[in-house]
Order: C-alpha cells, then sequence, then structure tokens
C-alpha cells in the first residue's frame, strides 16, 4: 500500500516544521483529518547524498519500476553484489525510505518522492 509522497528537505528549518505541526493540530481542531505527511530533513547536501548515493536512487528505481521483491532478487536485477544491495536496503528501511511487506520482500511505500534543497543565504547565482 502506498503512503503518498515522502518529502525529503534539505536546509529545513526548525520553523517551518513547527509551522506544518501547528497547521496540522489546527485541523485536527476543527475535526479536519490532515493529510498525512512524510518527511526526512538534511541539514546539509552532503548529508542528503550519504544516505541517497546513486546506488540507491537506482535501487529505488528499480524496486518502483518492478515491485515488491526480495534482496537477492533486487540484486541479481541491479547486477550488484547481494551484501552490498542488503546494506542499502537496511540503510534505507533505517530512514524508512523502502520496507518489508508480510512475506518478507521490500518495496518503496510511497507513490512519489520530493526533494526539496534549500540554497543557503548568500551563496545562489
Amino acid at each position: 500500500m502506498s503512503k503518498s509522497v515522502l518529502n525529503i528537505k534539505v536546509g529545513d528549518t526548525l520553523d517551518a516544521n513547527l509551522t506544518r505541526a501547528a497547521s496540522m493540530m489546527s485541523a485536527l481542531d476543527r475535526g479536519e483529518t490532515p493529510e498525512p505527511y512524510f518527511g526526512i530533513g538534511f541539514p546539509d547536501v552532503s548529508q542528503l547524498f550519504s544516505v541517497f548515493t546513486p546506488c540507491r536512487w537506482n535501487m529505488l528505481a528499480m524496486l518502483r519500476e518492478g515491485g515488491a521483491m526480495t534482496v537477492a532478487e533486487l540484486s541479481r536485477r541491479l547486477k550488484r553484489n547481494y551484501k552490498n544491495v542488503h546494506n542499502d536496503v537496511e540503510k534505507l528501511i533505517e530512514w524508512q525510505v523502502v520496507a518489508k511487506d508480510e512475506n518478507g520482500r521490500i518495496h518503496v511505500p510511497y507513490s512519489e518522492i520530493m526533494v526539496d534543497v534549500l540554497l543557503p543565504h548568500g551563496q545562489a547565482a
């Protein structure tokens, strides 16, 4: 089952997170059901790239294309070493980007992943 959108934010501020939380709490107070929000925040791009390496992005693309599968099947399709794929899967499970289904197969539980990078002040072209 899809969890909707995973929002990955780089340079997100505490104020932005508090505003989002306050908005959701206000909606609940009004008896409304707020839109679910799933997010990961990073202080800078280097930390984002330490978690979301090119190999891991390829893995996510393969899982979205092929659906739920075992780590062994994923490593065969990616033509990568099983141990390395397993380690990458474990890291992405830790960050809740991939999940295991009831049969132990891994999948991406989001319909899309949005990446938003806030440029540092004074460094824009």
